[in-house]
């Protein structure tokens, strides 16, 4: 049975080579328009995702676009010998969730007072290459 978990886990790690990831939480942009940006790369090559990213008008594009090339750079740690333009590099998933909400008052009329949310969010982007395409 060593040997079989030994081949498995070999296989586990070739996978694993050719998906690298990058997250970002915390950051203090709202998640709906966070995925605005987000749905405009997702599944998209990855010099065509830094192309819309880098001349879109939206806030949140920057922050994405550091996001892409921080995952560029860690795929390119995990595969030393490997060439970026070969690899054909992809956002294979791009996943943005709710994080912490800031809650602040605002004064309302009459007395009152209305609270405000300043919401944040995390978004987890993958990259996943094709090697394949080659044979």
């Amino acid at each position: 049975m060593g040997v079989r978990k030994r081949e498995r886990a070999e296989q586990i790690k070739e996978a694993k080579k050719q998906v690298a990831f990058a997250k970002l939480n915390n950051c203090p942009t709202s998640p709906r328009k966070m995925r605005l940006v987000a749905d405009l790369v997702r599944g998209e090559k990855v010099e065509k995702a830094l192309q819309i990213l880098k001349f879109s008008q939206k806030e949140a594009s920057g922050r994405v676009e550091k996001l892409l090339l921080s995952a560029i750079a860690n795929w390119q740690a995990k595969n030393e010998d490997a060439n970026l333009e070969e690899a054909e590099l992809f956002v294979k998933e791009i996943r943005v969730d709710g994080g912490s909400m800031l809650k602040r008052l605002r004064p309302a009329p009459q007395g009152r007072a209305h609270r405000i949310r300043k919401r944040s969010n995390h978004v987890t982007l993958v990259l996943g290459a094709n090697n394949n395409t080659q044979s």
